[in-house]
């Protein structure tokens, strides 16, 4: 799905808290859609007072993976949705003129090909460092059903 924000985001007046805020705002809802996309149980908790509440828990075995560098500004929106989910680590870098897409260093969970992968990447351009991004979670036993891209804005090559 897609997003409407307060074009402050993208005003170039506007201060850098303005900016900070606004962007922080959007990377916690793109990142809390995501996690809608996993499975998840019902479960009925009891509360400090009694009550009964119906509510969902997120299904064991999800895991974050940020391209670095600009996919780490998403993991705290994703810590503050989950604070004890697993995140990895790659970093792809494409050549200027060849635009080919060349992996520097990946760093996931041990047992990442039994877990749901947020992947998060916050500007497709070409989408070449994502595809690649893809390729080597694939090597790693990861089904690419069960990759769930995050991203904030995209290019009509992205």
């Amino acid at each position: 799905p897609q997003f409407k924000i307060e074009i402050i985001t993208f005003f170039r007046k506007s201060s850098r808290g303005d900016f900070v805020f606004s962007a922080d705002r959007l990377i916690r809802l793109v990142v809390e859609e995501g996690l809608n996309q996993l499975p998840y149980t019902e479960c009925t908790v009891t509360t400090p007072t009694g009550h009964k509440y119906e509510g969902v828990k997120f299904e064991k075995g999800n895991c974050g993976v940020s391209i670095m560098r600009s996919g780490e500004a998403m993991e705290q929106g994703l810590r503050d949705c989950c604070r004890s989910i697993r995140i990895g680590k790659i970093l792809i870098q494409s050549d200027e003129e060849t635009q080919r897409a060349k992996v520097y260093y990946a760093k996931f969970p041990p047992d990442i090909y039994r877990r749901k992968v947020l992947l998060m990447y916050p500007i497709l351009s070409t989408g070449n460092t994502v595809i690649e991004a893809v390729k080597v979670l694939v090597e790693h036993g990861v089904q690419p059903s069960v990759i769930i891209l995050l991203s904030l804005f995209s290019t009509p090559h992205g």
